[in-house]
């Protein structure tokens, strides 16, 4: 999404599937002096949310693209894969808006992400294992969506954030996960933005009193214990 006023953010490849491990591990490393949470998973009681992985922020030609997004996706698939071998939840979103729902969307932006085009198709990596699909019109997965009803009725107390913007959509709908009560995990090399400093400045904030920042392979190995 291009802002509508000013040329908006550089974008930049921060993380490849080459170095997101080594580059997400020193992040963590920077970010522990300010961080608050002391959360533990308890995957009986987790949910995996995976956030607008679809083409609008893989595609290369699109004016949303997230060129760090690629290098996330491995990492996503084995978290979804974990989540599901378990008979766990796992829900993606999907981002899309017509013009009669897009509200401030369309007055910061200037131009959607249309609902139901090849924009809103999920990444091939994800798509069969996305058994619950959310539909989204906002940042926040919360706003006028079934999210909270769906993770109640499941018994869930925690969620797994993934996906991309870390800085709008994952940011948003992790305040809005800490409002309703859930403990929040949000892993450092899960989600991804258009450059590393508003990724870096997004994990400081929800890092001091939002989220329990993480890494994939440590969650992975949680899981592994269950």
């Amino acid at each position: 999404m291009d802002a509508g006023n000013g040329a908006g953010p550089s974008r930049s490849r921060y993380f490849t599937v080459e170095t997101i491990r080594a580059a997400s591990a020193r992040m963590l490393a920077d970010l522990e002096s300010t961080a608050r949470g002391r959360l533990r998973l308890r995957p009986e009681r987790s949910a995996l949310l995976i956030v607008d992985m679809q083409a609008a922020f893989l595609d290369a030609t699109s004016h949303a693209f997230v060129p760090s997004a690629e290098a996330i996706l491995p990492g996503l698939a084995e978290l979804q894969s974990a989540f599901a071998d378990r008979g766990l939840p796992v829900i993606c979103t999907r981002h899309g808006n017509r013009e009669q729902d897009a509200g401030m969307m369309a007055t910061w932006w200037g131009r959607r992400i249309e609902a139901g085009s090849s924009a809103t198709h999920l990444a091939e990596a994800l798509a069969e294992n996305c058994r619950r699909v959310l539909e989204k019109t906002q940042y926040d997965a919360f706003h006028r969506t079934s999210l909270h009803a769906d993770l109640s009725r499941l018994g869930v107390e925690q969620i797994v954030l993934t996906g991309v913007m870390t800085h709008l959509c994952c940011d948003t709908t992790a305040r809005s996960a800490f409002v309703h009560g859930y403990e929040v995990f949000l892993p450092v090399d899960g989600t991804a933005t258009y450059n590393e400093e508003l990724h870096r400045a997004s994990l400081l904030g929800l890092s001091h009193g939002v989220a329990q920042l993480v890494l994939v392979a440590d969650l992975l190995r949680r899981m592994e214990a269950v």
